[in-house]
């Protein structure tokens, strides 16, 4: 085993960009990496794999105007901004319990503010308690903007016409309202005092790099700030997250790790997290990209090198990788007696994700761990119960699991797949058996597409049961409007609870049959149901006569069974009016033979 010291030293935060599609995360990355090589000078970006490390110096030099202003000594040595912008990355950037992400950029369109996947992305933040920063992007394209390329935001506004001015706060204030109405307090970030209270919007311009400054001072003011306990590494084995699997010429399976504590050596003794089993491995090859001007070939990309310090992204090469999944975690081993200890914690770290219940709930496939956690969230979110979680593609078994939710919850008997193939036998069987696959590349569109299915089905549920079942319902005959005294019995009713369907049979308080409706009128009309509250006239089918068995003003109930009482009680509860709810839990009194409880009206 190697030696290492127990040294500590402040590490790098790990930097995502989020946002919706389209709001210029890729734009906005592109530029912060080029304007760092723009400066031409030694040092100013390391490319890593997966991500790019942006040295403070370089930073220094495009915040510079902004520096002056402010006398603080910066103790980070730079960011390691994730170079896949989006959620699915963040997403497997994941660590037990949270997120090895210290701090996030949202990009928002100042022009269209905050969007579907925006609310999505905030989402998985707040569930990781992630701290970000709004990059309000695209003010360039504001009608009127003068640009002023690479200046900071708070120069930049005032070189505009104040109708310009005005029109960015006003669109300020519509995100800023967004941001309200889901819980959070947001402002310019000029304006804050207090950056632990509320979220700061920085409007930037990714086309032509206003605001930059702005944007990276704020990170690196928050990550000194808030996040410096965080940031502080050990000199000790390596903690890390496998961020992607590749194939590469020569190598086989290779795995890009984000390391984020500790130090990562060749000859390392490692777990990784796997599907099957964790993997023990020993890293034969740790590889970086060469700088563009020594690539000779496309083949001849990569340098080797003998550690990587967190935090870093790093290519690794083992045997076995092919057997792990994006999201794993990658663990050291400074003594092989630890072995067992962390078999077990990445086996429960990775069994936390993937799991299998014996309930009534959906069937979850995704493509990596990390999506799949953000995507069980997301239903836990809206109260959908999961049976299956896996990491995959969607095989026969996933249908024969949801056939079997089938005969228990038929609206919950769904297949839900993120960003994964449906093998042709699991389609085929899917169609035989009536299970539905929801299949998506955009989480928060696979959840919403499955939840108005499960809607629909609900509600046709719903109505086939409500037209099977006697509705609750209770009348009373209204004096003076008895217009035929025996079979078939005419008189003028007041729905006093619930609602009166033809083919509802009513008995008197104390049990005795009157007979069935026949038909129901309101004037000229013929009502396929009477409403609460209405007063209308109905025809009973009855043995009874007007005046004997039955009198005006007498109350007339229908006699709901007991198993559907429950039934309606317990399932359907939400769709009953109280009058119908207080009339069906008196009723049941009676069915138990506890009529002396009871007053009806």
């Amino acid at each position: 085993m190697m030696a290492y010291s127990e040294e500590t030293y402040i590490r790098a935060p790990i930097v995502v960009v989020l946002g919706h599609v389209d709001a210029g995360k890729t734009t906005l990355l592109d530029k912060i990496r080029g304007t760092a090589v723009a400066k031409r000078e030694p040092g100013t970006m390391t490319q890593h794999i997966g991500a790019s490390f942006l040295p403070w110096k370089a930073l220094e030099e495009i915040s510079g105007p902004l520096l002056e202003r402010i006398r603080v000594e910066i103790k980070i040595p730079g960011f390691l901004v994730i170079d896949t912008p989006g959620h699915e990355a963040f997403s497997n950037l994941r660590s037990r319990g949270g997120s090895i992400a210290d701090i996030a950029i949202l990009v928002v369109d100042v022009q269209k503010g905050l969007e579907p996947q925006t609310f999505e992305s905030i989402e998985i933040l707040r569930s990781k308690r992630v701290p970000f920063v709004v990059a309000v992007n695209k003010i360039d394209k504001i009608p009127g903007w003068r640009s002023n390329p690479n200046r900071p935001f708070i120069e930049s506004i005032k070189s505009q016409d104040e109708a310009v001015a005005l029109k960015l706060e006003e669109l300020l204030s519509y995100i800023i309202e967004q941001f309200k109405s889901i819980g959070f307090r947001a402002d310019r970030y000029d304006r804050i005092k207090d950056f632990t209270k509320i979220v700061a919007l920085v409007p930037v311009s990714a086309l032509t790099g206003e605001g930059l400054p702005d944007l990276l001072l704020v990170l690196a003011g928050l990550s000194q700030r808030f996040l410096i306990k965080r940031l502080v590494a050990r000199v000790a084995p390596a903690r890390g997250v496998v961020l992607e699997l590749k194939e590469e010429i020569g190598l086989g399976t290779t795995a890009t790790v984000i390391v984020y504590d500790g130090v990562l050596r060749k000859g390392d003794l490692t777990v990784v997290g796997g599907l099957e089993k964790p993997v023990v491995t020993r890293i034969r090859l740790l590889l970086m990209p060469k700088p563009l001007d020594e690539m000779r070939s496309p083949e001849d990309r990569f340098l080797e090198v003998e550690r990587v310090y967190a935090a870093a992204g790093v290519k690794i090469v083992a045997d076995g990788l092919e057997a792990s999944v994006p999201g794993a975690p990658l663990v050291v081993l400074s003594r092989e007696e630890e072995l067992n200890k962390i078999l077990r914690d990445v086996q429960e770290e990775i069994q936390t994700t993937r799991f299998q219940r014996d309930i009534a709930g959906v069937i979850v496939k995704a493509d990596t761990l990390g999506t799949l956690e953000a995507l069980i969230g997301y239903l836990k979110k809206n109260n959908v119960p999961v049976r299956l979680a896996d990491v995959g593609p969607v095989v026969k078994r996933d249908i024969v699991e949801a056939a079997f939710v089938k005969s228990l919850d038929p609206p919950l008997a769904a297949v839900l797949a993120f960003n994964v193939k449906v093998l042709p036998e699991s389609r085929e069987e899917a169609a035989q058996k009536g299970i539905p696959i929801f299949a998506e590349r955009i989480i928060y569109r696979l959840v919403e597409n499955y939840l108005k299915w499960y809607s629909e089905q609900r509600e046709l549920e719903k109505k086939k049961i409500f037209e099977k079942i006697t509705p609750p319902v209770v009348v009373q005959i209204l004096p003076g409007y008895v217009f035929r005294r025996r079979n078939p019995i005419i008189v003028g009713v007041r729905v006093v609870a619930g609602r009166l369907r033809p083919g509802v049979r009513l008995v008197t308080r104390d049990g005795r049959e009157v007979g069935d409706v026949m038909q129901i009128r309101e004037h000229d009309r013929v009502l396929e149901v009477a409403e609460e509250g209405s007063e209308v006239a109905i025809s009973i089918r009855s043995k009874a006569i007007v005046g004997r068995q039955v009198d005006e003003g007498d109350y007339l109930y229908s006699d709901v069974p007991l198993d559907e009482i429950n039934l309606l009680l317990e399932k359907y509860s939400n769709d009953m009016t109280e009058n119908e709810k207080e009339y069906l839990r008196r009723l049941l009194k009676f069915k138990l033979k506890l009529a002396s409880e009871i007053e009806f009206p």
